[in-house]
C-alpha cells in the first residue's frame, strides 16, 4: 500500500510538474511586413520561428491593410486581402496562433505625424488644441508623447470596431491586441468629454468596452499591461508603469484579458502581481539578451513554485520588436560584424534558446 501511494504521488508531482513548466506562450510580436516583403516574412516564419517553436505571432497591423469597411483608413501600399491570407496560411500550418494588432486608445500619433485615425476624423483628438510640432523633441512643454482618441466619443468606436472586425476575419483570428501603452493624454482638460473624469475608470471602461465587443464574438482581447502598474510607488517609472493615475483599472477589468507585461532593461517581477489580481499574463522583452534569458527563468521559476490555480496564469514569454519588419528581417539574417548582443535579433535568439534548454 505504501509503495503503491509512493508511486502516484511521484507519478501526481511529475505531472503536476511538467504542466507547470509548459509555456502555453512563445511570442513574437512584430509589425505587419511591407507589401514587398510578404513572401521573405513568410519564409522567416517557416524557416525560422516554427523550428524555434514560437507558437504565438502578434502582427502589429494598425492602417497597414486594404481595409474594405473602412477604406479612408488605409496606409499607403497597404497589404490586401492575399497578402495577410498568405501569412495566415503559413501559421496555420505550423500550429501558429496569429493575432492581428490595431493600436486603439492611445499610440495615434508619432512624433510629428498624426495617425491615420486622428488625420481622418480629428473630431476623435483627446487633445484638439495641443498641435503636432515640427520638430519632434522629448520632454516638451505639453508633455506630448503620443495623442489618443477621446474615448467618450459618440462616434468612435463605430469606425475602430469596424477596423477590428474586419481584421479579425481576414486573418481568422480568435484573439485581438489593442496595444493600450503609454497611454499619457486621458481625462486631459482640453477635452469637453473626459475632463475631470477618473482616468482609471475612463482607461477600465475603454477596455472592458473593447473586451465586450470581442467576447460577442467568442474572442479574447490582449493588451500591454504598463497602464495598470503604479509606476510611482512601484519606482518603475512613466513608461512600464503608470504616472498618470491609470493604475487602478486593474481592478475594473475584465479577468479574461490577457496581460503582455513588457519591460526591457530588467526582469522585474510584476507577472506575479498580475498573476495574484487574477490575469493571465506574459512577460516580453526587446533588445537586452540578458533580461530576455531572465524573464524565462522568471516565468519559469514563478510557474514551478506556484499553486496550480497561479501556475496557469502564467502564460509564457513574447519577444517584442519595434524596428520596422522589413529592417528586422535585414538584420536578422544579414547582422553586421560589429553588431551588439544587445540588438533585436539576438535577443530573439536568446529567447528561443533559453525555452529550448528549459524544455530539454
Amino acid at each position: 500500500m505504501i509503495k503503491k501511494l509512493s508511486i502516484a504521488m511521484i507519478l501526481f508531482y511529475t505531472t503536476n510538474v511538467l504542466c507547470q513548466s509548459d509555456f502555453a506562450v512563445k511570442g513574437l510580436c512584430i509589425a505587419a511586413p511591407s507589401k514587398a516583403k510578404v513572401n521573405e516574412f513568410v519564409g522567416f516564419v517557416e524557416k525560422d520561428l516554427a523550428p524555434g517553436k514560437i507558437n504565438t505571432l502578434i502582427l502589429r497591423i494598425d492602417f497597414n491593410f486594404e481595409y474594405q469597411s473602412r477604406p479612408e483608413l488605409r496606409s499607403d501600399n497597404p497589404l490586401g486581402r492575399e497578402d495577410v491570407k498568405k501569412i495566415v496560411t503559413a501559421c496555420k500550418k505550423y500550429n501558429i496562433n496569429l493575432i492581428p494588432q490595431v493600436n486603439l486608445l492611445g499610440h495615434q500619433s508619432w512624433h510629428s505625424t498624426l495617425g491615420k485615425l486622428l488625420e481622418v476624423y480629428p473630431e476623435f483628438d483627446e487633445t484638439p488644441t495641443i498641435d503636432l510640432p515640427e520638430k519632434y523633441e522629448w520632454p516638451n512643454k505639453d508633455g506630448l508623447y503620443c495623442k489618443s482618441y477621446c474615448p467618450l466619443h459618440p462616434k468612435v468606436h463605430e469606425v475602430v470596431f469596424d477596423l477590428v472586425d474586419e481584421i479579425m476575419e481576414v486573418f481568422e483570428a480568435k484573439a485581438f491586441h489593442a496595444g493600450m501603452d503609454e497611454v499619457f493624454y486621458l481625462a486631459h482638460p482640453d477635452c469637453p468629454r473626459c475632463y475631470d473624469q477618473d482616468p482609471a475608470k475612463l482607461f477600465a471602461d475603454e477596455v472592458n468596452k473593447i473586451n465586450e465587443h470581442l467576447v460577442k464574438n467568442e474572442s479574447v482581447l490582449w493588451i500591454w499591461g504598463d497602464r495598470l502598474i503604479d509606476g510611482v510607488d512601484s519606482g518603475i517609472g512613466m513608461w512600464e508603469g503608470s504616472h498618470n493615475d491609470t493604475s487602478a483599472a486593474i481592478d475594473m477589468i475584465s479577468k479574461s484579458v490577457v496581460i503582455c507585461d513588457w519591460h526591457y532593461e530588467k526582469a522585474i517581477p510584476t507577472p506575479a502581481y498580475f498573476a495574484l489580481k487574477g490575469f493571465q499574463v506574459i512577460a516580453c522583452p526587446w533588445r537586452k539578451s540578458k533580461v530576455a534569458e531572465e524573464q524565462v527563468a522568471m516565468v519559469h521559476s514563478f510557474k514551478q513554485n506556484s499553486t496550480a490555480e497561479m501556475a496557469e496564469k502564467y502564460l509564457g514569454v513574447m519577444h517584442t520588436v519595434w524596428s520596422s519588419a522589413d529592417s528586422f528581417l535585414d538584420s536578422y539574417y544579414n547582422p553586421k560584424p560589429d553588431e551588439s548582443k544587445d540588438s533585436e535579433a539576438n535577443c530573439l535568439r536568446t529567447m528561443i534558446a533559453s525555452l529550448k534548454n528549459i524544455e530539454d
